[in-house]
């Protein structure tokens, strides 16, 4: 029996309703960014994000149905991400969820945003099926895990301080290149020498999963600091391409050594820094010459978006992981 998921997102600053057929098809899905709004201020004002979550939600619903060609009575499940994200932003995607599921009388799925990232690569892949190794990198998480199903995942690593996409947007405001730093820092680490200069790659040879991008941010802005007191320039490329190198040399480092634990053959990264060309590139040709096959979500995918929602959602109902109507949201909600 075909199972229509409507996934409602507002975590951070994108408004998102997605329909999602049997967990792997989009019919539809509707994104409304708050980026030029936030770039004002160099980064996600909370307030003025949940008023414009206010704003739209009702808007990109409305418009995923009707993309989708279909009507609310044909929607099977309500699944909307309960967490983690900011709390003023969470309640308005919740809210509208809860409302639809009672007026509906539709089950309502609270969902995992982190889980929901993975749940992106099962629209792009019809043949990616659990298990496998997983790497999830974004503005606010670094994760290994091994998905040994769609609902259990063992978290083997993560990051202990900074996530890698938050190290990226703060060394691009330190530099001054622009909101939101990480495509920015992508563009331009293209046409600069990755060598130019040695930052740290911080827990690279510790024997275990984790991750720390703390020190290689302050090593960054320590070095900017020098160079400026000394009145040198710094080559804005050739530091976005060494500091890039940097980060990836670690991700690809421990990714690898949990492919020699696992055995898998699959590798799958999701997550808004997936979307970053490098990364994309060196596992690409690490993993080739492994024979592991590397997947990742389409561009649009990588960043937060409703359809990886609604399919995470569907798997959640196919295990009967449904919610009340009293479900909190959870801003600090982590993988495990």
């Amino acid at each position: 029996m075909d199972i229509y998921s409507l996934g409602i997102e507002s975590s951070c600053d994108e408004t998102s309703a997605s329909i999602v057929l049997n967990g792997r098809e989009v019919l539809s899905n509707v994104i409304s960014s708050q980026i030029d709004t936030h770039k004002l201020f160099g980064g996600v004002v909370p307030e003025i994000a949940s008023r414009l979550h206010l704003e739209m939600i009702n808007k990109v619903v409305d418009k995923a149905i009707k993309d989708a060609n279909l009507s609310l009575k044909d929607i099977d499940i309500i699944s909307v991400t309960k967490g983690p994200g900011l709390i003023g932003a969470l309640i308005v995607g919740v809210s509208c969820a809860k409302a639809l599921s009672l007026s509906l009388s539709k089950p309502l799925v609270g969902v995992n945003h982190i889980k929901g990232h993975i749940a992106a690569n099962y629209l792009c892949h019809k043949d990616l099926k659990p298990p496998f190794s997983t790497l999830i990198i974004s503005g606010g998480h670094t994760y290994l895990a091994i998905v040994k199903s769609y609902n259990d995942i063992e978290v083997v690593g993560r990051t202990l301080d900074d996530a890698c996409g938050e190290c990226y947007d703060k060394i691009a405001r330190k530099v001054g290149i622009g909101y939101p730093g990480g495509p920015i820092v992508d563009r331009i680490a293209k046409e600069g020498n990755k060598k130019a200069f040695d930052f740290p790659r911080v827990m690279i040879d510790s024997k275990d999963f984790n991750f720390s991008f703390s020190g290689l941010k302050t090593a960054v802005l320590n070095f900017i600091n020098t160079e400026n007191m000394a009145g040198r320039q710094v080559d804005k490329k050739d530091l976005a391409a060494s500091f890039q190198e940097a980060i990836v040399d670690v991700l690809v480092s421990k990714s690898l050594k949990l492919l020699e634990k696992t055995g898998h053959k699959e590798f799958a990264i999701s997550g808004g820094v997936s979307a970053n060309s490098r990364i994309r590139e060196r596992f690409e040709e690490e993993l080739g010459k492994r024979g592991v096959k590397l997947y990742y979500p389409n561009l649009i995918l990588c960043t937060d978006n409703a359809a990886m929602i609604a399919s995470s959602g569907y798997y959640e109902y196919l295990e009967d992981n449904t919610d009340e109507l009293d479900m909190k949201v959870y801003p600090n909600l982590g993988l495990e």
